[in-house]
This record gives structure tokens, sequence and C-alpha cells, in this order.
């Protein structure tokens, strides 16, 4: 890429990076960003592959560059609960955490910038502004969970599908800006994850999507692909 005055002195790997400008890398002044590349790798894991273990030591944190991941908990008989799904530019991993609480999956194919841990959280004590960043998400994703506690508890069949596909709507493309009117994605979810993640029943799941469809609200070709012309419209479905 050629080199600005925007550009000059950052490590080739950051350049076009989206997480550079509204994630934690935004904090990092230029000699911590070139540090922290050293150790930085950058790859992608294809649908399905498990990106961090519950119960298991975490060695490496990362930001996610592209793509939708899971959050699961397992309970003490096995059985699993999605509870949360992260979409660019979020931080996955806690730092201070030498165990993971939560197992991450890729939802759809990702893309990872990862870095050690130690790294991190060596970067976090000497930069003030990186830990705020990091607490920022944190206090944003609590505030996510608490509008899933009323959308689980409050909100009717209709209305949870609608939030659910206007959460995605809202978050799948790390370049928008909040202005958009419209957005097109794949469902990162089986009709039957939907169902898990709502609290509801996978025929109600299918029967709340068609008659989204048949209302126009949204569109759904070869069953994943969705179209919403108008999130406006769908945000008034779900209750926003």
């Amino acid at each position: 890429m050629r080199e600005d005055i925007h550009t000059t002195g950052i490590p080739v790997l950051c350049v076009s990076c989206e997480a550079r400008h509204r994630g934690i890398c935004g904090a990092l002044n230029l000699d911590q960003l070139v540090a922290l590349s050293k150790s930085t790798k950058r790859h992608k894991a294809e649908t399905g592959k498990e990106l961090v273990s519950d119960s298991r030591s975490v060695e490496r944190f990362a930001n996610l560059l592209s793509g939708v991941v899971k959050l699961t908990k397992t309970l003490s008989d096995g059985r699993q609960q999605i509870v949360g799904l992260q979409f660019a530019p979020d931080f996955l991993g806690r730092p201070f955490q030498s165990e993971s609480s939560l197992t991450a999956e890729a939802a759809t194919e990702v893309e990872l910038c990862s870095f050690p841990r130690q790294a991190l959280e060596r970067l976090m004590k000497e930069q003030p502004d990186l830990e705020h960043r990091l607490l920022e998400q944190k206090l944003r994703e609590l505030d996510q969970a608490h509008d899933w506690m009323v959308a689980l508890g409050r909100k009717t069949a209709a209305e949870k599908i609608a939030s659910f596909l206007l959460m995605i709507a809202r978050n799948i493309d790390p370049g928008a800006g909040p202005e958009r009117r419209s957005a097109a994605f794949e469902l990162p979810l089986s009709r039957a994850e939907i169902a898990d993640f709502l609290g509801l029943t996978v025929e109600t799941v299918s029967r709340q999507i068609t008659r989204l469809r048949g209302e126009n609200v949204i569109h759904v070709e070869n069953n994943r692909h969705v179209i919403v012309d108008d999130i406006g419209r769908l945000a008034a479905r779900a209750g926003d």
C-alpha cells in the first residue's frame, strides 16, 4: 500500500485494518502498535471452528476483523446455551482472566488478528486509554445482555425475531455507519440455534420469519440470505 501522512510508520498488517480505528488498537500510540504487531498473527477460521474453550487456559486474545462469533455457556450436565454473538471489530477475550468462562465458536467464516495475552496485559499497564477502551466494550456487552434480558422476558415472539435480525443488520458490516438504511447478510445461526438463543421453538422461528417476509419487512433468499431494505421498519417491529 502506498504510504501517506496517515500511514507512515504504521505496520503493514495494520494499515487497512478496521479494528485499528474502532477497536482496542486505536488506543495505542505508534510505538505500542508496532511492538504489538511483532507478535500478532492474522488468520481465518472456518465456520464451526472452536476459537476459545470453556474452562481452558487462554494464551491469546484477538480482534475480530470480519464474520460472526457465537458465544456459548456449558452447563454442568453438558448442555449448552447460546449467550451472545460478537461482530467486527469486537475484542475476543477477557484480560486478567487465565481461563475462559465461555466457549467462542466461529458462527461464520471469520478473520482474526490475535496476540499473546501477556503482551496485551503489559500494554494495558502502560496505556490507560487501552484499558478504558476494553472497559467500554465490556460495558457495551453488559448493556446488550440487559437488552436481551428484556427481549427474552417481555417481548413477543415477533419482536424477538425482529430484534435478532436487527442486531445482525446493525453490526454485520463494521465499515458501515449508523446512518445506513439497509443491510444484507447471511444468517449466522440455524433456525434451531435461533430458537435456542431466543427461547422459542423452531416452528415459531420459521413462522415469524415467514410473517416478516410476507409483510416485506425482510426478503430471504436460499433460506439463509436476508435482505433488509428499511432498517427503521425492522426496528419498529422489534419494539425499538
